[in-house]
């Protein structure tokens, strides 16, 4: 007798959700092989496997989701370099599925692969590429797209999920289901709440953490002084928005205002905006990585009694990691600049403690411009003091146009390969699971930062009075009817103003999300153990874990909610591409669980 078809549901169809759907494509021919005709809807193939039907569910187009959607301002640019960013993957993604290479965005778009493409590009590129997925699935998986928003799932362990949507009285039933929602809106916290709090009593402007091109930034008045906590990327885009998005232009290195913008008083904890991305090509021999920090090293950590301490454990090993990548780089395309043998150089690198290795740096690395310093690197204010606002502008403009000229400098290539050490090491903490925030942050201050033109846009509008800098560990105070903040990087000068952005992304906690689905997840069972509060998953397959540990066999979540986190769902082509492999291993998981229920269906 024949059995139903199979159904499967994907919950976001942005980037990741795609990912996926590229990888069940490549491994149906070996794992669902022998599916129906498209149409038949009960065919059973000759293996047992017979049609099978993907829901995906998302309000937003599939390919681009909420983030690369085509309704953002064409101002708002990605922050790597077109030829950086592919979707496909190749011989360095470690899986057990086929690789099914495919052009980069620059190569798909015929653009100079130096470009950085504005974020309605990318969706564009992201929606070929749903199609390309969907195209490449054999006959008999059929793809169907539902514009709404998965409110709850329900169902036993061993039996068909009910997917709830909104506006849809009866659920979808799935054989599995697949979380693929990555960043998500988030309640505020007790911080938070106090300070919109504040704004609403006293008549201020309070912009929580949010997505910057979906905040609403009309209340933000020209002229007024702004308080911006954060530096990163969500900081660069609210400038973006805030100056040539009101209408003022760049001629050369000179901003020219419209009279619309605000003044933008921005800090945040480093007080510095992140590095600028490398403005160069690689060229020659990679580090050989992972050297210090690879699958036996991790093994090892796993199997630490009472479970393992970042800092204590882990972190040393990623210092030796990304010191190796640095002095390989250095001592092999740089000889001049060391004072011993690279082999020599090496062995007593292996051998040596963290102590001993400082003081062979210091013997081997003469200037200590070419030595690695994370911590000076993570907290490049520590100590330093100014004594006045206008003095601190042009000491951190002078650090801004020192790193430009760093990042954008050959001769300074081992820091590309600290960035090739960063991914390596990323790839290798999957399997570790949730290692705190601490790391996510160093690694996009340090690896994803903003493009060097945006970094030059930020100079101008320093010099043009536009945007100021307050300094490391930026306080804001709340008194007095206004918001205050201050510096102990400028001792003495507070900053007052009747409106305070906090230019972030939302943390990407399951607790206090606002997505329903996750939370009645989590109340129905789905363990959130860690002190982010992301979901709990299986480090092989993606499955979520339960209160005892133990994987759903239906249910499966992949994105920044888990505790088994990636830099992004798409990255630079020969890296290794670890949500690749991420996708490649869930996508084989449900393929074999569809197939084996078939089979035992058809029997």
């Amino acid at each position: 007798m024949s059995a139903p078809r199979r159904t499967l549901v994907i919950v976001g169809a942005g980037p990741r959700g795609t990912g996926l759907i590229e990888r069940i494509a490549a491994n149906a021919a070996e794992l669902y092989g022998g599916s129906g005709t498209e149409g038949a809807d009960d065919a059973v193939g000759p293996e047992g496997a017979e049609g099978l039907d993907i829901h995906l569910v998302d309000p937003h187009q599939p390919g681009a989701g909420r983030i690369w959607r085509a309704s953002q301002s064409p101002l708002l640019w990605m922050n790597s370099h077109a030829e950086d960013v592919t979707m496909f993957t190749d011989e360095t993604v470690v899986m057990d599925g086929p690789v099914r290479p495919g052009p980069t965005l620059h190569e798909w778009a015929a653009i100079e692969g130096s470009t950085f493409a504005d974020r309605q590009l990318q969706g564009s590129y992201l929606r070929w590429v749903h199609e390309q997925s969907v195209a490449a699935l054999p006959p008999g998986i059929t793809v169907h797209h539902h514009p709404q928003r998965a409110l709850r799932i329900s169902g036993p362990r061993d039996g068909r999920q009910q997917v709830w949507l909104e506006g849809r009285p009866s659920p979808l039933l799935a054989d599995l289901v697949v979380l693929a929602l990555g960043h998500l809106d988030a309640e505020l916290d007790e911080d938070q709440r106090e300070l919109a709090a504040y704004a609403r009593a006293h008549d201020l402007v309070h912009l929580p953490p949010d997505f910057t091109a979906d905040s609403d930034l009309s209340s933000l008045a020209p002229g007024e002084p702004v308080l911006v906590r954060g530096f990163g990327l969500a900081f660069v885009d609210l400038m973006v928005l805030l100056t040539e998005g009101r209408g003022g232009r760049y001629d050369g290195d000179t901003y020219v205002p419209s009279g619309q913008e605000p003044v933008l008083y921005v800090g945040s904890r480093r007080g510095v905006p992140y590095h600028s991305k490398i403005g160069y090509d690689w060229t020659g021999e990679r580090p050989p990585l992972p050297r210090f920090f690879g699958p036996a090293e991790v093994d090892a950590v796993l199997a630490l009694p009472g479970g393992f301490d970042f800092r204590r454990d882990v972190w040393p090993l990623i210092e030796k990691e990304l010191g190796f990548a640095h002095y390989h780089r250095l001592f092999g395309v740089h000889p001049e600049r060391t004072s011993i043998a690279w082999t020599v150089f090496e062995e007593k690198y292996a051998a040596g403690e963290a102590a001993e290795r400082e003081a062979l740096v210091a013997s081997a690395v003469p200037d200590p411009a070419d030595r690695l310093d994370l911590a000076a690197l993570d907290h490049p204010l520590d100590g330093v003091r100014y004594a006045s606002h206008e003095e601190f502008q042009e000491g951190l403009r002078a650090y801004v146009e020192g790193d430009l000229s760093r990042r954008h400098d050959p001769t300074n290539s081992p820091d590309l390969s600290v960035f090739l050490g960063l991914l390596s090491v990323y790839g290798q903490l999957i399997r570790l699971g949730d290692v705190g925030p601490w790391w996510h942050g160093f690694f996009s201050y340090l690896a994803s930062g903003p493009p060097g033109p945006r970094l030059r846009q930020l100079l101008a509008l320093s010099r043009a009075g536009i945007v100021r800098f307050v300094g490391a560990d930026m306080a804001v105070a709340a008194e007095d009817g206004v918001f205050r903040a201050s510096s102990a990087t400028v001792p003495g000068v507070t900053i007052e103003a009747r409106a305070l952005v906090e230019a972030r992304l939302p943390e990407p906690t399951v607790g206090r999300s606002v997505d329903p689905l996750l939370r009645e997840l989590h109340a129905d069972g789905a363990v959130v153990e860690s002190p982010e509060g992301l979901l709990r998953v299986d480090r092989t397959d993606g499955r979520i874990l339960d209160r005892d540990g133990q994987p759903h066999p239906r249910r499966f979540a992949l994105g920044p909610y888990t505790d088994v986190r990636t830099p992004g769902a798409f990255t630079r082509p020969r890296t290794g591409g670890p949500a690749f492999r991420q996708n490649d291993a869930t996508a084989r998981a449900m393929l074999a669980f569809l197939r084996d229920l078939a089979c035992r269906a058809s029997v």
